[in-house]
């Protein structure tokens, strides 16, 4: 099982302390993360390197901001991979992403 690694401090530094806030982020992320992943999952399937680099871009920079590592490290990777014009990493790490959002509903 994947381990969503959240570094709560590490948020809530990010918001100076406001767990309101923080909140209010987490339901954001949340909210967005369902559309970075099924234009993921299309870049996918069709073998789209630039789309996946885009949509793990966007998870990675959402998940880095609220000190969520484990999403960031699995999507830095995809999106270094689609960088390299390759969907291997994103298809191979895919079912682990969709694990570690599936974890991320639950904060």
């Amino acid at each position: 099982m994947a381990d969503l690694q959240w570094n709560k401090a590490f948020a809530l530094e990010q918001t100076a302390g406001d767990e309101e806030l923080l909140e209010e982020l987490l339901v954001i992320f949340k909210d967005s993360s369902v559309s970075d992943l099924e234009q993921l999952q299309q870049a996918v399937a069709m073998n789209d390197a630039a789309g996946v680099m885009r949509a793990a871009h966007s998870l990675k920079g959402a998940a880095a901001t609220l000190g969520i590592e484990g999403i960031r490290q699995v999507s830095m990777a995809m999106e270094n991979d689609g960088r390299n014009n390759s969907v291997t990493v994103a298809r191979e790490n895919l079912n682990t992403l969709i694990e570690l959002l599936d974890q991320l509903k639950m904060l």
